[in-house]
């Protein structure tokens, strides 16, 4: 900019003056209106364009700051702040917290079938998050009624012993609405008859289904054993997410 007023030295006196009359201007007025002088026009459209483009070009330099700064923070495994959406979580299961779980909650009021609370499920990871939901010690819990699509997959790996076939395995989603004992909402059963040579069986179970649920139920994950396969995350989850409908 001090370059181009250079190139206009001649007429220096002119372009003071020019100034002078665009300083005394009130907000918002049109340059036209500012003087007949075309050199006086011509100043003011230099000015403007000088202006426009340092204004482009730092709110350019402010854009590329904040993305590199969003991809270092996921880079370091610091997920960027979520924006507000509907309620949603997807939990993956923690290795090595089976056996807490099993000696902490095998009795209550569950069924026999499914006495084994899984309480220690992952949330904080790439793969698992919990939004507009809350969750506490292996239950997700309701902050916002409506319908919710509940599922769950447990991935089962059971060691058996000589010609044993493997066990009925079980696993269920129970509700727990507010000061109340819990509901089975949904309950998976496989049967499975491996090779008396096999020195271990793999069976998933999943379930599914669409529920109306209110602030303050609770949603958990039971299984009728703790054989599970705890080393993949993408293989045993639970979650929930609500549907407008």
């Amino acid at each position: 900019f001090p370059s181009q007023l250079k190139s206009q030295a001649p007429g220096s006196a002119e372009e003071l003056r020019c100034l002078q009359v665009l300083n005394q201007q009130p907000e918002g007025s049109s340059l036209e209106k500012l003087s007949s002088s075309q050199g006086c026009l011509k100043l003011a459209s230099t000015i403007k364009a000088y202006v426009a483009t340092v204004t482009e070009n730092i709110i350019r330099r402010s854009a590329v700051k904040e993305a590199w700064r969003n991809y270092f923070n996921t880079s370091e495994g610091q997920l960027p702040p979520k924006t507000a959406g509907k309620p949603s979580a997807h939990l993956t299961l923690r290795p090595q917290s089976l056996a807490q779980d099993g000696r902490s909650q095998r009795s209550g009021n569950l069924s026999q079938s499914c006495r084994h609370a899984i309480t220690h499920w992952g949330h904080g990871s790439l793969v698992s998050h919990v939004q507009n939901m809350t969750y506490r010690a292996g239950r997700l819990r309701v902050e916002q009624p409506g319908k919710y699509y509940v599922y769950a997959q447990i991935y089962f790996r059971y060691r058996g012993a000589g010609r044993d076939s493997g066990p009925q395995l079980v696993q269920c989603i129970q509700w727990q609405p507010a000061h109340s004992p819990p509901v089975l909402l949904l309950k998976g059963v496989g049967t499975k008859c491996w090779a008396p040579e096999a020195d271990y069986g793999l069976h998933a179970l999943y379930q599914g289904g669409l529920f109306e649920l209110k602030a303050g139920d609770e949603l958990f994950v039971s299984v009728s054993s703790l054989a599970i396969d705890s080393s993949d995350a993408a293989a045993s989850y639970f979650g929930a997410f609500r549907l407008d409908l």
